[in-house]
């Protein structure tokens, strides 16, 4: 596609605030970057195109932050983007990327991006913009290969793999080693590090006639240390729970299965109550502000016009909503510590 044209408009932003990553449209390269000011109750729609004049993408998929630049991954486009956080001015990129997913930090001179469609998880030299390896995932062919997201617990890295995957993978990151996995559910969706130093996974149990099968869908707690389940959680049949997210202590988690569910690391039950009621629309997105705890649910409304983004207290009170971009999936957390 073409990156450049249009006129470059200048942004100084607050250091606090919220990026919402709008997907668009599979190949209509309509992917965009947006900017929320919780502050002030103020959104920046298209802030890339706009600081950059050139479009982000096409399917623009995950956002992370790391030493004031934020590292945007366009899937269907094989490209991260490096951008300033305050002005969105791109400062890099890295390209030649399969299908790229999630990028997480090792060190400043390391990390790892993971794919679809592609049995390798990308090494990369974030200071150069460089990829310097691969890691191999044993027992996944490129055509099916799928890992998504990535925690870190001492020297491990721990990687659901998703699409037509059963695993949870555990990487060295001393040899770039996968060193131990574990078979869960069909299609572990997300994966989090909680307060205690467990491991939480939610699967969506594939669908009616997935060449790969389809079953009840579990949410799963697990011992990183032993790679094993400790508790699991079965849903009902037909459920599609996704988007995992933790509290900004750690000890709850957050969840979309049509509603907006909750629950204690501790419980040793699935809440019976959803901390939000389905709206009837589409909850596509969810993410848990670290510092207040306030939780953000973005609507995909029809996949088509812009996706509107719900802001709620602790409590479940509707704070502010305000329209993103066309399909907002996810999110990024600035300087909320």
């Amino acid at each position: 596609m073409e990156w450049d044209y249009g006129y470059e408009e200048s942004f100084k932003v607050s250091d606090n605030g919220l990026f919402v990553l709008n997907e668009g449209n599979f190949q209509y390269g309509n992917a965009s970057l947006s900017f929320y000011d919780p502050a002030e109750d103020s959104i920046y729609n298209e802030v890339f195109f706009r600081a950059n004049a050139m479009k982000l993408g096409d399917v623009a998929q995950s956002m992370t932050i790391r030493n004031g630049i934020g590292w945007i991954v366009v899937n269907n486009s094989h490209v991260v983007f490096a951008i300033n956080t305050s002005t969105f001015k791109e400062v890099g990129r890295i390209t030649n990327l399969t299908s790229p997913r999630y990028i997480h930090f090792v060190s400043d001179t390391k990390a790892y991006i993971t794919q679809l469609w592609d049995n390798r998880i990308f090494i990369v030299n974030p200071k150069r913009y460089e990829i310097t390896g691969y890691i191999q995932v044993p027992n996944m062919t490129m055509e099916s290969g799928s890992t998504e997201q990535m925690v870190q617990k001492g020297k491990y890295v721990y990687v659901n793999c998703w699409s037509y995957q059963n695993r949870i993978i555990k990487i060295d990151t001393e040899t770039d080693k996968v060193v131990a996995e574990l078979e869960v559910g069909i299609q572990p969706t997300s994966v989090v590090l909680d307060a205690e130093g467990k491991l939480w996974t939610i699967t969506d149990g594939g669908y009616e006639g997935s060449p790969y099968g389809s079953e009840v869908p579990y949410l799963y707690c697990i011992n990183p240390e032993t790679m094993t389940v400790e508790r699991e959680y079965p849903f009902e049949y037909g459920d599609s729970p996704s988007e995992l997210q933790l509290s900004g202590d750690g000890r709850t988690l957050y969840w979309i299965n049509n509603s907006i569910w909750q629950m204690p690391i501790e419980s040793d039950f699935l809440p019976e109550k959803p901390f939000l009621e389905d709206r009837g629309t589409i909850y596509y997105g969810l993410t848990v502000c670290p510092k207040t705890s306030d939780v953000y649910v973005a609507d995909a409304i029809d996949y088509v016009q812009q996706g509107k983004i719900y802001r709620y207290d602790a409590s479940g009170y509707l704070v502010s909503e305000f329209y993103a971009g066309i399909i907002p999936g996810a999110f990024c957390w600035k300087n909320e510590k």
